[in-house]
């Protein structure tokens, strides 16, 4: 195989990031924008030990999952990868994907019992980021290039909600009139470095954050007047002040400009008050469905104790409460800790109870005080659970675990950690949150196997 020769093969898989797969000379070669079925001549662009890297030249027998991208912006911006398959595709690679990880990494043989779709895929986004820079044209907001910090600007963008286009609009404007400069990331000079807007579905509240270097930004009430007019359901203008260099996207100090510092959301038929640096899923609807499922694996009867590591502002928590004889909830956010207290009050739910703190940590803590719940729920992050965190959630000896993960790579190593300490696993499901992104959610049931012997051991 030659660097920039091109080669005429056909796409056979997708990696766990969107990309596509072909195999040229018995080598595989990652080409983005490929659909399963494509007959193509691929220019190879990078040549590896075991693999390579192409670019798609030209597709001349399209697959039958392709189609026309409806986004102008999808082979430029990194957020999408999916736009130009079916979205039954896109399901059928996302089950494949969760399925590999837990076949491979995980040695797991079981099939997920399925994949739920969303029932959108436009404008389902609650949570929009849009980066800040300049061009020659003047203040841009957009989204980054694929592994760049490179904005590429966008007026809309199809899966966030049109009130946040329509706020990021507004910003531009206001930034421009009263010349107020974007942060260089570079030279660390210009004021603003994000638009953070979250919209909330079911009470249709939208709260806008301004990402700034600084505490102080000239000319608020003007911004703040016009978006009053633009967005009907603005509850909140808030600025978090983010000073330090680097790709973290939130600072830790919040100021409040207008209205609330949190916004109102309903969710599995509870209400959620929630602030800008708590966790909340960016697909209601198919967070609600998700939820439902981690409910089902945890069969609560009423009599029954249940503890939630990440449990954020309690969205889950407040859930398993519902159907349990009580609740304990960790989460090291402080702001988060504080909705979620806030949210059991506002819920009238009095059977629960929440522990600042990192979840690893407090779960420890929990396991040394003797508590033994007999349904544990964990919906880490995604570089998911340490081992101090799975050594603690078996010591407990829970009947059930129920498992939400962001990352089935990550997952499936879990499990199989869990698999060593006498969890096993009885099933599990895959939930699309993030259509025409390569992300994609799964709930998995953990049973307990020979933990007795395990606590003898360890005791």
């Amino acid at each position: 195989m030659e660097k920039n020769a091109i080669y005429r093969a056909e796409i056979l898989d997708y990696t766990s990031d969107g990309s596509s797969i072909a195999r040229i000379h018995d080598m595989v070669v990652f080409v983005p924008g490929g659909a399963v079925g494509d007959h193509c001549d691929i220019r190879i662009v990078k040549i590896a030990k075991n693999h390579a890297f192409g670019r798609m030249e030209k597709v001349f027998i399209p697959s039958q999952h392709r189609i026309e991208p409806e986004c102008p912006q999808a082979s430029k911006c990194g957020g999408c990868c999916y736009w130009h398959i079916t979205y039954e595709e896109e399901l059928r690679a996302k089950k494949k994907k969760v399925s590999d990880a837990m076949h491979r990494i995980g040695g797991i043989t079981l099939e997920p019992e399925g994949i739920c779709g969303s029932d959108r895929i436009y404008h389902y986004r609650n949570k929009a980021q849009y980066p800040i820079g300049r061009n020659d044209s003047g203040v841009v907001t957009g989204f980054y290039r694929v592994r760049s910090h490179d904005i590429i600007p966008t007026d809309q963008c199809l899966i966030q909600t049109e009130q946040a286009d329509i706020l990021a609009r507004c910003v531009r404007d206001w930034m421009q009139q009263f010349h107020i400069a974007p942060y260089n990331e570079q030279t660390r000079n210009g004021l603003l470095r994000h638009i953070y807007v979250r919209t909330a579905f079911a009470t249709g509240q939208v709260q806008l954050c301004l990402v700034s270097k600084s505490a102080k930004l000239p000319h608020t009430d003007e911004l703040i007047s016009n978006i009053r007019h633009q967005v009907p359901g603005l509850c909140s203008v808030m600025i978090n002040v983010n000073s330090k260099p680097g790709n973290a996207i939130l600072g830790e100090k919040y100021i409040t400009l207008w209205g609330t510092d949190w916004l109102e959301d309903i969710l599995c038929g509870n209400r959620f008050h929630i602030s800008p640096a708590s966790f909340y899923q960016v697909n209601r609807s198919q967070a609600e469905r998700l939820y439902e499922c981690a409910l089902d694996y945890a069969a609560l009867d009423g009599t029954k104790t249940a503890l939630d590591l990440y449990c954020g502002v309690g969205t889950i928590t407040l859930a398993l409460a519902r159907q349990a004889k009580s609740v304990i909830g960790t989460e090291i956010i402080p702001q988060a800790v504080h909705n979620a207290r806030e949210n059991a009050k506002l819920n009238q739910i009095e059977n629960v109870e929440f522990f600042c703190g990192d979840s690893g940590q407090t779960a420890q803590m929990l396991a040394l005080r003797g508590l033994t719940p007999d349904v544990i729920c964990v919906d880490p992050p995604r570089k998911g659970l340490d081992d101090v965190t799975i050594d603690a959630v078996a010591k407990m000896s829970p009947e059930r675990i129920v498992y939400v993960s962001c990352d089935p790579a990550t997952l499936a190593r879990d499990v199989k950690k869990f698999a060593t300490l006498g969890y096993t696993v009885k099933k599990y499901r895959a939930y699309d949150l993030f259509p025409r992104t390569h992300h994609v959610e799964t709930v998995v049931l953990l049973g307990r196997e020979k933990i007795d012997n395990y606590i003898r051991c360890h005791t």
